[in-house]
């Protein structure tokens, strides 16, 4: 799918919302361009594939996942209702 393609078919469901969708979508499509990130495409990062030993990326993986789950367990306290 070209750029004119998803241009055209973004317009022709864009024209079929109600107004007050289109403020969404125009507020949202707002967003995405003030967020977009901006950065080094992948192929200049290719010169640090496997510069990181296996222990690092272990000691990495796990410390993600433990705070993964430590905020996934304090948003879940904040969720419950402990008034049942």
């Amino acid at each position: 799918m070209n750029y004119s393609n998803i241009e055209a078919e973004l317009l022709r469901h864009f024209n079929q919302l109600p107004l007050e969708f289109q403020k969404k979508v125009l507020e949202f499509a707002r967003v995405l361009n003030a967020t977009t990130p901006k950065g080094k495409p992948g192929r200049d990062l290719l010169k640090y594939a496997g510069s990181i030993d296996q222990n690092s990326l272990k000691a990495m993986e796990d410390a993600i996942k433990y705070d993964c789950e430590r905020v996934a367990f304090i948003e879940n306290l904040k969720t419950t209702n402990w008034q049942d």
